[in-house]
């Protein structure tokens, strides 16, 4: 479908893809607009949701300027995606191994005195992960970076550690089915700690340069660090260097995930075709509307004409892998998956185990209550958030997870 509603309230008109948009990300999504460095709309995606800094899907034109708190600190979070060698009739009738073996390859969560689960299995001697390591090197990469600011790495940046790691929160791992009864895996993770370690910083570094600047904002965690800065260039490198990251680390967790499908069904599993891995929370230098600009996507996913993308739903709902349309007034974006409904904390309020068990019928998972706040209830109806973007992307596959592994 197309635009639902223009906002005219700012600097800028905000066009929003539905009709399903609370009052706090209203709010956001207007004082947003008001920025005098936002370049000729604000694009607002089917799932969007207030979020912490900025609006959980939309997508962001600024002209020589990039908000930190608008790419935030899960930078180059996102999605990955891979077709198996296997059908339905190839899986077991009971999961749960399955499951128990992809949990045990890729460390996610948190541990069961309330630590966290950060131990990356890169330092297996029996891999090669510390050469894969070695081309993300964070204190050669970005040796410059550091210098400048001895402040953006500290002892408790597990840089090392979070390599391979899923995370916490709304991160997982699937196993999913498709229309043709292929199996699929999919996943969704970032940059981690030391990516929340950046995006942290450099929002700090904004604000205290707008303040010094004498620049009033409609909300401080808008700040934005203007090309003229002298922390501009540095953020933009970081930011790239911890998007590579992101994307490496969902590659080597799908490795470790076919490893454990392998050993589960004693057989060798392996993709069949190029695996999709794209971010959905990133800045990317992009022309659009006759002006190069900085196009934030928070919560939102590239969609040019042609483009592969990956849409998830809830843990009890359909995900789907898309093709996109190259929509012009969305800046070639799409949404990036459901959208919550409600914040973690009314989750845990609302629902009970017995409404997890309800909702998740017919997939392998955890339904205890430390996961609540990831109820399928919890989220926006994924049907309702694909008819309002037919006209951004066309779906290419549906899949329906039986298997999920939450952080």
């Amino acid at each position: 479908m197309p635009v639902k509603k223009i906002i005219n309230s700012g600097k800028v008109p905000i066009h929003i893809y539905t009709d399903d948009i609370e009052s706090q990300a209203m709010k956001q999504l207007k004082n947003i607009s008001k920025l005098n460095v936002i370049h000729h709309h604000i694009a607002v995606m089917p799932d969007v949701h207030w979020g912490l800094g900025a609006t959980i899907g939309s997508v962001i034109p600024t002209l020589k300027a990039v908000i930190p708190a608008a790419v935030g600190v899960d930078i180059g979070c996102g999605m990955m995606a891979c077709r198996l060698n296997l059908n339905a009739k190839s899986l077991p009738e009971n999961l749960r191994d399955i499951r128990f073996q992809i949990e045990q390859a890729v460390p996610h969560g948190r541990t069961n005195n309330g630590g966290r689960n950060d131990r990356g299995a890169w330092q297996n001697p029996q891999d090669d992960i510390l050469a894969f390591w070695r081309l993300f090197d964070i204190n050669k990469k970005l040796s410059n970076v550091i210098n400048r600011h001895p402040k953006l790495l500290s002892k408790r940046v597990n840089t090392f550690n979070h390599l391979g790691t899923l995370g916490t929160g709304n991160h997982f791992i699937e196993v999913c089915i498709d229309e043709k009864d292929d199996v699929w895996i999919m996943l969704h993770s970032g940059s981690r700690g030391i990516g929340n370690r950046i995006g942290t910083y450099f929002i700090s570094l904004a604000k205290k340069e707008m303040h010094q600047g004498g620049i009033h904002l409609p909300d401080k965690d808008l700040a934005y660090i203007p090309e003229g800065s002298k922390y501009f260039f540095d953020y933009v490198k970081a930011v790239q260097w911890a998007q590579d990251f992101a994307k490496a680390n969902r590659k080597f967790m799908m490795r470790a995930i076919l490893k454990a499908m392998s050993l589960a069904l004693n057989k060798r599993v392996y993709s069949v075709e190029a695996a999709l891995n794209c971010h959905h929370n990133y800045v990317e230098k992009e022309t659009h509307y006759g002006k190069t600009v900085w196009l934030t996507r928070k919560g939102a996913i590239r969609a040019q004409k042609g483009d592969l993308g990956i849409i998830p739903g809830s843990m009890g709902a359909k995900s789907y892998i898309v093709r996109g349309r190259g929509d012009t007034n969305s800046f070639n974006s799409c949404s990036h998956g459901a959208g919550r409904t409600m914040s973690r904390k009314s989750a845990k309020k609302k629902f009970t185990v017995k409404d997890m068990r309800k909702q998740t019928v017919g997939v392998e998972c955890r339904k205890d209550k430390d996961v609540i706040d990831e109820i399928p209830g919890a989220y926006k109806n994924i049907d309702a958030v694909m008819d309002n973007q037919s006209d951004l992307v066309e779906i290419i596959h549906t899949l329906k997870q039986v298997v999920c592994v939450k952080g």
